[in-house]
């Protein structure tokens, strides 16, 4: 099927004014550019302009254009310097096909995992696995699952969870009005175990269960079909990331995790007191293309596509050489300037914690790290 670029004759052909009459405009970026199939807005933009996230706003701040994922493959975009630097679509006829994404949705599928952040109790009180087919140990795809207090129809989908942190508030911070400063502890793994991980007041990990109890994240590990019903039930495991152990929890399908586009831009502020509180597929550290949660959620203003700068806290060090001493460590203490880490784009959002997944860095991502509103 042949059709005009859409907006041809609906105000398609536009010129779009670059952000800061040229500010952005990176020193090597090309005059003209073909969208080639794979392109994403985010990379197009990172061409053009030093500052990717903006490319939305820019595209979005023409009245004309109702939806910014109108760019595809094929399309030329020439940039022009008649009053100020400007971007604009060359209209052309095309055969149909699908819009580019502002960032590679489909490429990234293994890296967003299926996160959620629950209520204590209810993950608590959840139907859970109480054995395996054939007294297995573990659960793979293929074998029937029982599990126990599911009120459940023959046919009927789950999603296996498992809990990986607990979320913990200690107290309104200065600059940071009513707001906990978040922490996230790692629970044990082994699910199997009577009182760890589902009570995280046994576990040692110097709070004891201290401070105002914020939720439970856990992770989507596998889903499971219900064969019959009863108590327990019998359900068969359709797949899994791993194995599927006694313990793990049952929560319903969540048949969209993810919007399916996503528009990156940047938040009007960051809290004062915005951090990276966890990994979900990292230990120590994490990198590009890999998720963090954030202390931040829909109740500090933050929703899906917010693009946020990650920051190093400095160090702090003893100033030696002013100490005019022999002695080390013993001179005033300086706290030196933070440092750039990379930038990071809400994918997910719940009220008090959000994930994001890392879009670029000049190095890794560590827990209590720094978000700001990009610059």
């Amino acid at each position: 099927m042949i059709r005009k670029s859409v907006g041809l004759l609906a105000g398609m052909l536009v010129t779009v004014a670059v952000y800061a009459a040229g500010a952005q405009l990176r020193t090597d970026h090309p005059d003209t550019y073909t969208v080639r199939r794979g392109d994403t807005l985010w990379g197009i933009s990172a061409r053009f302009l030093s500052k990717p996230w903006l490319w939305p706003e820019i595209w979005q701040a023409n009245p004309q254009v109702q939806n910014p994922h109108l760019i595809y493959p094929g399309d030329v975009l020439n940039l022009s310097f008649v009053n100020g630097p400007r971007l604009s679509l060359q209209p052309r006829v095309r055969t149909e096909g699908e819009a580019i994404p502002a960032i590679p949705l489909a490429q990234l599928r293994m890296f967003l995992k299926d996160m959620r952040v629950v209520d204590s109790n209810q993950i608590r009180e959840a139907p859970y696995v109480v054995g395996i087919e054939e007294g297995q140990l573990r659960g793979t795809s293929g074998q029937n699952l029982y599990v126990r207090n599911l009120k459940t129809e023959p046919g009927q989908r789950w999603a296996i969870v498992r809990p990986t942190h607990v979320f913990r508030g200690f107290g309104a911070q200065k600059g940071h009005d009513q707001t906990d400063d978040l922490v996230a502890h790692e629970l044990d793994s082994n699910v199997s175990m009577v009182s760890t991980p589902w009570n995280e007041n046994f576990r040692d990990d110097g709070h004891y269960g201290r401070g105002k109890d914020l939720g439970v994240e856990v992770a989507v590990i596998g889903t499971a079909e219900t064969l019959r019903t009863g108590d327990p039930s019998t359900l068969l495991l359709l797949d899994s990331n791993m194995e599927i152990r006694a313990g793990d929890r049952i929560l319903p399908v969540d048949d969209k995790p993810y919007d399916p586009y996503f528009y990156p831009h940047a938040p009007k502020s960051a809290p004062s007191d915005a951090h990276v509180i966890a990994f979900t597929d990292a230990m120590d550290a994490a990198g590009s293309r890999q998720v963090i949660a954030m202390s931040i959620g829909s109740r500090d203003g933050v929703d899906n596509g917010q693009t946020y700068a990650i920051y190093q806290p400095g160090q702090t060090i003893n100033d030696d050489v002013a100490s005019n001493s022999w002695r080390r460590g013993t001179g005033k203490e300086v706290t030196l300037p933070e440092e750039f880490v990379g930038h990071v784009m809400v994918f997910r959002t719940f009220d008090k914690v959000s994930y994001g997944l890392v879009m670029d860095g000049l190095k890794p991502v560590h827990v209590r790290d720094h978000l700001r509103t990009p610059e």
